[in-house]
């Protein structure tokens, strides 16, 4: 299923906060991604229409599992291109940056070749 940029990381940010909370509502999301709440309310849209998030109450908003298998392929893929430049020298700060940027353009060929590469060195 292709989604926009956009969409894939409000489906990360929704996982992100998962993890640090039981409950995660529009606002926390807005206050996230430092966003207007009338932007994440069009995003949480695309994001339920396309089968990957659910409300289940009281404003609380639940990825569905679709959108969590979709939330920990984009976050890990996160997570490991940022190791791998922290591990080439690069700032963490600068390293984030530029994971975010780059992971959605990665083919899986190159980035299995990262992962390989951090396993190896047992990262």
């Amino acid at each position: 299923m292709a989604i926009l940029e956009s969409s894939e990381i409000y489906v990360e940010t929704i996982y992100i906060l998962s993890l640090e909370s039981d409950t995660v509502r529009a606002k926390d999301i807005s206050n996230y991604m430092e966003v207007t709440r009338p932007s994440v309310s069009r995003a949480l849209n695309v994001l339920r229409d396309k089968g990957l998030i659910k409300n289940t109450g009281n404003g609380i908003i639940q990825l569905t599992e679709g959108g969590i298998i979709l939330a920990k392929h984009i976050y890990e893929r996160k997570l490991l291109i940022t190791r791998h430049f922290i591990e080439l020298g690069v700032d963490e700060d600068t390293a984030k940056d530029d994971a975010r940027r780059i992971e959605r353009f990665l083919s899986d060929t190159t980035f299995n070749a990262i992962r390989a590469s951090l396993i190896r060195k047992g990262a």
